[in-house]
């Protein structure tokens, strides 16, 4: 987890555990509940966090911000930035940023909006009520999602779009990870693999290399790796590992090929919308994916998840 005292500011990010060292909580990813954040700090800088603003209360040289997040979320998707940020909106979606980086910001994410557009299409409606992308005055090693919000570090902001596929990720976890949350987190694939494979759909759509083309790569390099774990069940060290995340992309783009995009996607949709703002596992999604075709999945689904060999892509 991330807690970081910034360049001038603060932030917090609580994946996978983080969250009990900074506000009391049963810190399971299948305990979701409502939430109401106030933080009170020098009125110098802007308080982001999850949800709505409802409230905003200036006392002697410092502001008081109160934020409702009323759908259910889990304690590890809390999250809160204090900075000097300047907001900017994109399509619908806003951007929070260190002034001096504006224009490099609007351009790496101005696709985001389109994103949003492409994501809303093939996974259901955006499942909350508002979406922000905070670039934090820091270097972050990786991005980090919460729920409503994404956290980008400095070092992923470059002019030339070069981590777009990173802000397609991140917002792809809005619905796979915070709307649809694991119930415990050896499940970890049905967030990271499904939050890849938006990466691959939206390289496809915006006319970059197809979700086959990035399969296929990916599952040369995967060949070529240990394949030493079970991603139904990684274990605590490989939960981040890139193989996991990779893995689940390919599993994903496996069930497509194997449904067609004619079932997959209607698939894709049911399954978020009914999960919605709940807890999944990766029993519910296969009994899930069975009930919508006459074709058997179980033997595809139980080699991609349960076999350590990586099977091969048809």
């Amino acid at each position: 987890h991330h807690r970081v005292s910034m360049t001038d500011g603060a932030l917090v990010a609580g994946q996978p555990i983080g969250a009990p060292s900074w506000f009391p909580c049963n810190d399971r990813p299948g305990d979701k509940a409502s939430y109401r954040i106030s933080v009170t700090a020098g009125s110098a800088y802007r308080v982001i966090a999850n949800g709505v603003l409802a409230a905003q209360r200036r006392g002697a040289g410092t502001t008081t911000w109160i934020y409702d997040q009323p759908e259910p979320m889990a304690s590890y998707l809390a999250s809160v930035q204090i900075g000097r940020y300047q907001l900017a909106e994109v399509a619908g979606t806003r951007l929070a940023h260190p002034a001096r980086l504006g224009t490099r910001v609007r351009h790496d994410f101005g696709r985001q909006g389109e994103m949003m557009a492409v994501f809303s299409d093939l996974f259901g409606p955006y499942p909350f009520t508002g979406y922000v992308a905070v670039v934090a005055d820091d270097e972050l090693d990786i991005p980090v999602e919460a729920q409503g919000m994404s956290i980008f570090g400095r070092n992923h902001v470059d002019g030339r779009r070069g981590f777009e596929r990173l802000v397609a990720h991140e917002l792809a976890h809005q619905w796979f990870g915070n709307s649809l949350t694991v119930s415990c987190w050896s499940d970890i694939w049905l967030q990271e693999g499904f939050a890849t494979y938006a990466e691959w759909l939206w390289s496809e759509a915006s006319g970059g290399p197809s979700a086959a083309d990035h399969a296929r790569r990916w599952h040369q390099r995967l060949s070529a790796l240990p394949q030493d774990f079970v991603l139904a069940d990684p274990g605590v060290d490989l939960l981040f590992d890139d193989r996991v995340y990779k893995r689940g992309a390919l599993t994903v783009h496996a069930l497509r090929r194997t449904l067609g995009d004619e079932v997959f996607f209607p698939v894709l949709r049911g399954w978020t919308a009914g999960r919605r703002h709940a807890n999944v596992t990766t029993r519910d999604f296969a009994g899930h994916v069975q009930r919508a075709t006459t074709r058997p999945v179980g033997p595809l689904l139980s080699a991609w998840l349960h076999d350590k060999p990586l099977p091969p892509l048809r």
